[in-house]
Formats: structure tokens, sequence, C-alpha cells
């Protein structure tokens, strides 16, 4: 990649070779800097063959968003490491189903989505292993598919989910991210925020790593419910954290959680933050505003 810095020189980072470990993880420190340190002008990627995958999926209903968590839970005890593990709560389902014209179960209040993509016996072993799950755990109309098309069938609620809520107001977008055992209670901590705060939120989860994306739905013009979403905002970063989670998976620190990233990370960690910033860019003309987690 290359990195234009705040004094506009350029700098070439990353490799070419298969391996190589030479200097600091210069590369991957500006790829998490979101911006505050120097800005990427051009990446090269390495891709990853998709020979030799036989992709099967596995899907259930649950008639509760605590059930479809304990499965989740379940599936990692079991050391069955899906490709995909996806989580969609009644909110997004129905949601999706509304707008598509769909008929649900009556038990649809959470659905699982899993896929497996070990050729051969080994690959039906397993997604036979996750449907029994599925099913000890609650899970009912559980289905699995083979065929490419038939997989791709089974995961279009996934696909739709986003773009069906927001048809029904803005949303807030969380991405918080537990340990896997810890699914089943961050869910239910997370359905307690919204009776807390009196709003609706929905949840979408890549649920076989513990990243959880509660989706809080303020209608436009309501400054009230906005204030209320942003309760139950902290109130879900404040409960991943007593699980042993970080405020963010994968969408970054942004705006919102620089007072949640400042209360994860130890004074050490915090000093070397500052201190890389100080070293790379003191004028803190990048990304101004939010280039350290405790707002300094």
């Amino acid at each position: 990649m290359t990195v234009v810095l705040a004094d506009g020189s350029a700098a070439k980072l990353g490799r070419t070779t298969a391996k190589g470990v030479t200097g600091y993880d210069l590369a991957g420190l500006f790829v998490g800097s979101e911006g505050t340190l120097g800005i990427i002008v051009d990446v090269t990627l390495k891709l990853r063959p998709l020979g030799g995958r036989e992709e099967r999926a596995v899907v259930g209903y649950f008639r509760t968003l605590t059930d479809a968590g304990r499965a989740v839970a379940a599936v990692t005890e079991a050391g069955i490491v899906p490709s995909a593990l996806e989580l969609i709560d009644r909110t997004c389902l129905h949601a999706v189903a509304e707008w598509q014209g769909w008929d649900l179960p009556e038990e649809a209040y959470a659905l699982l989505l899993a896929k497996v993509d070990e050729p051969g016996a080994r690959g039906e072993e397993l997604a036979a292993a996750i449907a029994g799950i599925f099913r000890s755990a609650g899970g009912s109309r559980v289905e699995r598919a083979a065929e490419p098309a038939e997989v791709d069938r089974l995961f279009t609620a996934r696909r739709l989910a986003y773009p069906a809520l927001e048809r029904l107001g803005p949303v807030l977008t969380e991405d918080v991210c537990v340990p896997r055992a810890a699914v089943p209670e961050m869910l239910s901590r997370i359905e307690a925020a919204a009776d807390a705060a009196g709003v609706v939120i929905a949840n979408i989860a890549h649920a076989g790593d513990g990243n959880l994306h509660p989706l809080i739905i303020a209608p436009e013009g309501d400054d009230d419910a906005k204030a209320r979403a942003k309760a139950a905002f902290d109130r879900i970063v404040d409960d991943c954290r007593a699980l042993g989670g970080t405020v963010t998976g994968e969408h970054g620190v942004g705006l919102l959680k620089l007072p949640g990233a400042a209360e994860e990370l130890s004074p050490t960690v915090l000093r070397l933050h500052r201190a890389i910033k100080d070293a790379l860019e003191p004028a803190a003309i990048l990304n101004p505003g939010k280039a350290f987690p405790n707002g300094e």
C-alpha cells in the first residue's frame, strides 16, 4: 500500500513476498488508524482461491433470541468453525418479509444461517452436526442445502436485512464483539437495553465470531427518540465491555465510541496511542476531532 503522511511525503508499506517480518507492522498500524495517521491512496491485495470448497448451508428458526444465542455457543463448544454463522432477529425477519411479501412460520423470532465449506464427507458431517445442534437448542424448520442456488436462497434474508430496516426509519448501527460463549448473555442484554430505553432494536450478527450488530431505529425528527437511542447505544457498549468484549469488532471507533474506547484501553496503551500520534502527526490535521480515544 501507499500512504501519504501529514507532511506530504509518501511511504510504501507491506510486502510482495509470501512471508516477511522486516521492521514493525506499519501496514497494519495505518489500516487500523482510521485516517488519523495518514491517508492510504492505493492498496494491492492478495486474493484467496475459491477452488476446493463445497458450500453447504443450514438454517433454523428459533422461538427466542436467547435460544438462538445458545445454539451459537453450542456450535463453538462442539469445536465447529463454520465459514459463516449469521443471526437475524424477529424485527429484521418481519421487515424483510413485509417488504418481499413472504410468509413466515409462527416461531420465527430469530433465524440462524450457517455455512460450512469443507469438501466431501467432512462437509456433510459438519452440516449434519450443525443441524443437530440447532434442533437440540430449540430450533425448528431446520433446512439444509448444498446446491449453490439453494444456498443463495437460504441466505437471502441476511442480504436484505439492512435495506429492509432502513425502510422503517434512520438506523443507528452498533458494532460490538464479545467472546463467543457470551453471545446469549449479550443478546439478552441488548433486549433489556431496548426495553429500558423504549426503542426498537433489531439484531443481525456475525454470530460465529461474537460480532453483533444491534440496529437502533430512531424516527426522523424525533429528538426524544434520538436521545433514547443514544442511551441504549451507550448501555450496549458498557454491557459489551462488562462481558469481556470490545466496543468495535470491525467498523472502527468512529466518534460515538471514543469514550468507550478510552474505557476499554489501559492507561499504558492510551499512552502508546498518544506517542504514535505525536510522532507521526503532531499537528493533528488528519481526521481532526478523533485523533485519540480519550478525545485529547
